[in-house]
């Protein structure tokens, strides 16, 4: 069976922290909804930043918060924790490639607010590469007829898929 999810950002963030997420998510096997962490996560993104636009959707992504700043526009991304940040940027990055296929030009922010923390993320020459180069492994991985084996990471106890793995 194929996938037939298309690649979302979502998929790239998870593909940083585990590939057998990835694979689950693009066959809509959908990870617990009243897990804790995804509640949590829900809950942040919608008491933070109340002054801005929030959960924009273009095409098949819902940017968490699209400001002003100057006459830029600035595309964000809300975690609650800067624990996997390589896949928050990642996540970004990909939003940003995606938009400037469209022919928009924007700038990037990962928003922490519990951390009360900001970082600045542009897309540069090696990072679209570095995009690029992931879409492609996801589609391979996505289109792979079983998920990969199971890798055990920190990340694990938390996931809202535990069950599915470990069962």
């Amino acid at each position: 069976m194929k996938s037939c999810n298309p690649l979302t950002p979502t998929l790239f963030w998870y593909y940083y922290i585990c590939p057998r997420e990835v694979w689950f998510m693009a066959r809509y096997i959908v990870p617990e909804q009243d897990d804790t962490n995804v509640a949590l996560g829900r809950l942040i993104k919608e008491e933070s930043y109340s002054r801005e636009k929030k959960e924009i959707r273009v095409e098949n992504m819902v940017i968490d918060v699209i400001k002003r700043e100057k006459e830029e526009l600035v595309v964000c991304e809300v975690k609650k924790s800067s624990k996997y940040l390589q896949s928050a940027k990642m996540q970004l990055l990909y939003y940003l490639y995606q938009l400037k296929q469209k022919g928009l030009i924007v700038k990037g922010e990962l928003l922490f607010p519990k951390e009360k923390e900001k970082i600045s993320v542009e897309l540069t020459g090696k990072s679209e590469i570095e995009i690029k180069n992931a879409i492609n492994k996801i589609q391979e991985l996505v289109n792979k007829e079983n998920p990969p084996i199971l890798k055990k990471n920190t990340f694990c106890k938390r996931c809202a898929y535990r069950e599915l793995c470990y069962a």
